[in-house]
């Protein structure tokens, strides 16, 4: 693992180098006091570097002009931001760097702790880092879709008040022959650029289908969320295309979601209002998700019948700590319940999460400190062991 620490405080940089060298002693650190040699190292860097650590308030070039010309560079690893600064400043830094299609992992207030670190470096899968590969191309997926190569995770996501599970969500990999399991971020964008995101879509949607068939013959049943692109809803024969492979499957369709989350612009907001009313006909549960981030907002929740909202989890993690955060879930909550909507949150990273959304009245709660995404089989055992702990809550196992 290679790592570029950009911090003007000589001491801030050897603590962190410590701390990064004692999680992983085999990790390349490099630490610059500016960041135009940082840049100039992050550019040369062969193989490329998988993570960078910047502070925000710095002299010559600040964070944020950092990030600018770190997105400039077209960087493809994981971006840590960090500072003194006030949490608005960061949580806005933090927006931009998303704004630039960077990859961000955490904005951190200093001093980092040792656990947080080690913490965000492992949530952060090998194939997510920065790819020294072959380039992902859309022949490339094209052939997988034809190959076989696609394979369905499953997050759990649980009931706030009991801890049982509720249900999954179904995550797309990529089993790539040369760069490995490639995660939905690599390949999603391209799929839709390339009229390949329907065909994806219900390939996904066919192996959930599979796997839900399985688990029903183990005597598990659970309801199954499959991710909808707003290409797919430009569309209107895309209703009937998700319904069919549902019915041929022999799955109920009280037992499907369809999470859709407005991370583009409606080409044909007609379409989609079409589709998606009729999805809501034909008795699919229809999530907004991601709610609060890309283009997702009040209107959609006033012109389309979703049944349920999931907050983002950018808004999730830590808002029992931060006053913003925790305004904004409680809102979202508020509305959720208002509107007859089930309430979901994603990112839920640790036992004061947990305990801030129960407070707060959420109904699910989706992340890893209740389950890291795992293959269909292990499913079963895992909701086992789950049900053998009547009423705990948080994580089990």
């Amino acid at each position: 693992m290679r790592i570029v620490i950009v911090d003007d405080q000589p001491l801030i940089l050897a603590i962190l180098r410590e701390q990064l060298e004692a999680i992983d002693d085999a990790a390349e650190v490099a630490t610059f006091t500016g960041g135009s040699e940082a840049l100039a190292e992050i550019a040369r860097a062969a193989p490329p570097v998988d993570f960078v650590f910047c502070d925000l308030n710095m002299p010559g070039m600040d964070g944020v002009q950092f990030v600018r010309h770190l997105a400039g560079g077209g960087f493809k690893g994981g971006l840590v931001l960090m500072s003194i600064e006030d949490r608005r400043i960061l949580d806005a830094a933090a927006s931009l760097a998303r704004a630039h299609d960077l990859r961000l992992v955490a904005a951190l207030q200093k001093p980092l702790r040792t656990a947080d670190v080690r913490r965000l470096l492992s949530s952060v899968p090998a194939s997510a880092r920065a790819q020294g590969g072959p380039a992902i191309s859309a022949e490339s997926l094209r052939r997988a879709l034809e190959g076989d190569q696609l394979v369905n995770h499953y997050q759990p996501k649980v009931h706030l008040a009991d801890g049982s599970l509720a249900g999954v969500e179904c995550l797309v990999r990529w089993q790539h022959p040369e760069q490995g399991l490639v995660y939905p971020d690599a390949f999603i964008a391209l799929a839709e650029e390339n009229d390949l995101i329907d065909d994806l879509t219900l390939v996904v949607l066919r192996t959930a289908l599979r796997d839900m068939k399985a688990w029903m013959e183990m005597g598990l049943q659970t309801r199954v969320a499959v991710n909808l692109s707003m290409d797919s809803l430009a569309h209107v024969e895309f209703a009937d295309r998700v319904a069919r492979e549902v019915e041929e499957a022999g799955v109920p369709v009280s037992l499907i979601t369809l999470e859709v989350t407005e991370s583009r612009l409606m080409n044909n907001r007609v379409a989609a209002l079409e589709v998606l009313t009729r999805l809501r006909l034909k008795r699919f549960e229809l999530y907004i998700d991601d709610f609060g981030t890309g283009h997702s907002s009040l209107a959609q929740l006033r012109d389309i019948p979703f049944s349920g909202l999931k907050i983002d989890r950018n808004f999730v993690h830590g808002a029992c700590r931060d006053p913003a955060l925790s305004a904004i879930v409680g809102a979202s909550l508020e509305m959720a319940k208002k509107l007859g909507m089930r309430s979901v949150a994603e990112g839920v990273e640790d036992q004061e999460d947990w305990q801030f959304l129960l407070a707060s009245g959420c109904d699910l709660a989706q992340g890893y400190f209740i389950a890291k995404p795992f293959a269909a089989e292990a499913l079963p055992g895992w909701s086992a062991a789950r049900e053998r702990r009547p009423g705990a809550l948080g994580p089990r196992p």
